[in-house]
């Protein structure tokens, strides 16, 4: 039996950039689940918010000479942005500046502390803050001592923080995963992750001395301590369903999907659920993990310029032309690309001519032939298992072609029978008329269908 609430989250992005596409992949695929969930008749939660804190946007203030806070005032608002462009329907936006959400993260703290589980110690190595992380002599050595992903060299760094034991929880978060009781999706990520855990889970940093780090969640009870980035942003999917002071968080935790980029799920698949089994909290029940989006096979860097801006293909072809390129042709479990030629041969030739001219035939035909009357829609006779099973493995792309086999099906069923003909025929073959109408309820409950089928992908289409 399938529980009536349903809880789906999307990673938090930092604020000190404009959303990029890979943003808008995230929101895309959380908000296709979450859509499919309520024709099902769950209640639906379903997260997105921005991450605040931390130094990199504590340098963008200082920048444009303003407080941290005023800067990401002034910023989180474009992913609010993009978000409604996208037509994405989320219930829930957070800010990890939000009064409630530091209030929890530092109940969050204490629990663990009251476990045992943070300890302090002093670092010394390297450390990247374009990635806000800590790196190990091996990792440094590996790339010459400079990042990249940013292309700055790492910085040496000698300081007193705060630990959290993840190490104590390697044995049940393999455990966890191998048994599927948290599965990663698709599991060829599961295998890269146990691989990378197999000498077990690193002990991690959750603080960084104020002076070094003053924009963040002060550490409870140690004023020279400020909270580090991934306690803090982890712990939004908790307090953003009003962890733990709002009982009704029960009703949505565990989360059945938490949707993922394939660059921060060892911080999804490690040290999340090590604060979860601290907390004693259970596991979330998925990590749908997608990959990254290319320009004509090359990966997309400033540097290079071919950037795609989501809210230049939204001006000029609309949210649904945007939603189904992204869904259809980016692998939902994998790296995909886009180019504007396959773009624009899909918008014009699979949105335009195979379902746009499908929908204008048979309106044209129910209108001149039946004054715009459809009679009893016939039984659907598609089997609708192949697209349902895509939904449930999360292969939201196969979902899509599933439902093309259904439009393309159509249009060479209305090429075959010839409405146009049987409608000649009318006057002198006493079966024409019943003909032609079943032939249109057919072709009109079709349509129902497909509509009804798109709405997670294409919602305005579908109406």
């Amino acid at each position: 039996m399938t529980k009536k609430h349903a809880y789906i989250t999307t990673a938090i992005p930092y604020v000190n950039g404009v959303p990029h596409i890979g943003h808008a992949l995230d929101y895309l695929l959380a908000d296709v689940w979450a859509r499919y969930q309520r024709q099902l008749g769950r209640v639906v939660r379903f997260q997105t918010g921005v991450d605040e804190h931390g130094n990199k946007i504590a340098a963008k203030a200082a920048e444009q000479g303003v407080t941290p806070q005023a800067y990401v005032d002034s910023m989180y608002g474009n992913f609010q942005t993009m978000i409604h462009a996208l037509n994405v329907d989320t219930t829930d936006f957070i800010r990890t500046t939000d009064i409630k959400h530091k209030a929890a993260v530092q109940y969050i703290w204490l629990q663990l502390e009251k476990a045992g589980l943070l300890y302090k110690d002093t670092y010394e190595g390297w450390y990247c803050q374009g990635c806000e992380s800590f790196i190990t002599d091996k990792e440094a050595a590996e790339n010459n001592g400079i990042c990249p992903d940013h292309q700055t060299p790492y910085q040496r760094l000698s300081e007193e923080n705060y630990y959290f034991k993840a190490s104590a929880f390697t044995v049940p978060i393999t455990q966890a995963l191998e048994s599927g009781k948290m599965k990663i999706v698709p599991d060829f990520r599961k295998k890269e992750f146990l691989e990378l855990i197999k000498d077990g889970l690193q002990d991690v940093s959750v603080s960084r001395p104020a002076k070094n780090l003053a924009w963040g969640v002060p550490v409870p009870n140690d004023p020279s301590q400020v909270m580090y980035v991934w306690l803090d942003a982890l712990s939004n999917y908790l307090t953003v369903l009003g962890y733990p002071n709002d009982p009704s968080w029960q009703d949505f935790w565990p989360a059945d999907v938490q949707v993922v980029g394939k660059d921060i799920l060892r911080f999804h698949a490690g040290i999340w659920p090590a604060m979860l089994l601290g907390l004693d909290l259970p596991l979330p029940k998925v990590l749908l993990v997608h990959g990254h989006i290319t320009s004509g096979g090359v990966k997309m860097a400033k540097s290079l310029g071919n950037g795609i801006d989501p809210m230049e293909i939204l001006r000029d072809y609309g949210v649904d032309a945007f939603r189904y390129y992204f869904l259809r042709y980016i692998p939902t479990q994998d790296d995909g690309d886009f180019t504007w030629e396959r773009f624009e041969a899909a918008y014009n030739g699979e949105l335009g001519n195979d379902l746009g001219n499908l929908v204008q035939r048979v309106i044209a035909m129910t209108l001149k032939y039946q004054a715009g009357v459809v009679g009893d829609l016939p039984p659907n006779r598609h089997d609708m298992g192949p697209y349902h099973e895509a939904m449930e493995s999360f292969e939201f792309n196969r979902a899509i072609d599933e439902v093309w086999v259904m439009v393309r099906s159509l249009n060479q069923y209305i090429d075959r029978v010839k409405p146009w003909e049987v409608a000649k025929n009318r006057e002198t073959d006493t079966d024409a008329e019943a003909h032609l109408a079943e032939i249109l309820s057919t072709s009109a409950g079709t349509l129902l269908q497909i509509a009804e089928l798109l709405a997670p992908f294409l919602p305005e289409t579908s109406r």
